[in-house]
């Protein structure tokens, strides 16, 4: 519709990226125009579908979060995978035949109600491509699956862990659940609602260019996945302490000047230099401490699946780094030499 420059239908999507979106895809295929509605629909829904794909892996990218696999649905259904997660399915003996359509008898497990795998007309639903993509996960040898789900589909929980029952695994042990909450973005005093350019949502390059990669990377992992948080943009873009990303980069800058200064100096730094028994100040004692907790909270935070605390941790540390580089001179000063 966009490309034909027509009133989109009330049910289609909305936001100026359609029609940029269309104009890129004209602009490739200036053939597409001119074809019979029957082939040209099929035609740019496969050219967006790979122009946005590719969008979103180039933004991933640039923010520094890679995937080793993307996974496309449509391969679930182009190959057997459909079909062998029913044969598991079977063979476990929870998959019935009522007026017409094939269930997944689920409520075996805990779940409301029972789950349409196939409709009566031989269509098959959603929950049929989510219990392949499951057992497609099992067959290739990932024990542990974790779903990131948003706060809107916690109801989808119960019927997750019931489809692992389903299929013969423990959903206690191979299905653990994460479920996120909204974030707020402020500026200026004023929620931000809209994009110009989606229409209904801030994007990810958006927010990006607003306070840069590090800041919104570390901002979104600071705060559990469970937890609503509010990220405001004034905040983010002051050089302040009141601003954690700031805070803590501020802290590694100071750690990095000390040993560049202590290089310059002929100062020699390492583990073979280390002499713990001239750190005798409280400050330094608190500092080894905050240090010697780094590998438990590594081994928390991946065992909980809950990488905030990393975040936090790191603050409390440059909190204790601040005080001792106020409190015990490191480097000598004017005319001192270096002990």
């Amino acid at each position: 519709a966009s490309a034909l420059g027509i009133p989109r239908p009330e049910d289609g999507y909305h936001g100026d990226y359609i029609d940029d979106l269309a104009k890129l895809i004209i602009a490739q295929h200036p053939d597409y125009l001119s074809m019979p509605e029957t082939e040209a629909i099929p035609a740019f829904r496969e050219a967006g579908y790979a122009l946005q794909l590719q969008e979103q892996k180039d933004v991933l990218d640039n923010f520094g979060t890679h995937f080793d696999v993307w996974f496309s649905e449509r391969s679930l259904h182009n190959g057997d995978a459909i079909s062998e997660s029913l044969k598991r399915l079977k063979s476990q003996g929870h998959v019935f035949e009522s007026e017409g359509a094939t269930w997944l008898r689920t409520t075996d497990f805990g779940d409301d109600k029972d789950r349409v795998l196939i409709k009566s007309g031989g269509e098959l639903t959603y929950f049929s491509s989510d219990t392949a993509y499951y057992i497609d996960k099992r067959r290739r040898g990932f024990d542990i699956c974790i779903y990131m789900l948003g706060a809107d589909h916690h109801g989808y929980v119960g019927r997750l862990k019931a489809t692992a029952a389903c299929a013969g695994d423990d959903p206690d042990f191979n299905i653990h659940v994460l479920i996120g909450q909204m974030v707020k973005i402020m500026e200026g005093g004023q929620e931000l609602k809209l994009s110009k350019r989606a229409g209904t949502i801030i994007t990810l390059e958006e927010l990006v260019e607003k306070v840069g990669v590090d800041a919104a990377r570390y901002t979104l992992i600071r705060y559990p996945a469970d937890t609503p948080m509010v990220m405001d943009i004034d905040l983010l873009k002051r050089r302040t302490n009141e601003n954690p990303v700031y805070y803590v980069q501020y802290a590694h800058a100071r750690i990095c000047a000390v040993l560049r200064n202590a290089g310059e100096l002929g100062v020699k730094v390492g583990l073979e230099n280390y002499q713990p028994e001239l750190l005798t100040h409280p400050r330094e004692r608190e500092l080894l401490g905050g240090l010697a907790q780094f590998p438990s909270v590594i081994a928390g935070a991946a065992e909980l699946r809950q990488p905030h605390r990393v975040a936090r941790y790191i603050e409390e540390l440059a909190t204790m780094y601040h005080g001792f580089y106020s409190d015990c001179r490191v480097l000598p000063m004017g005319d001192e030499k270096p002990d």
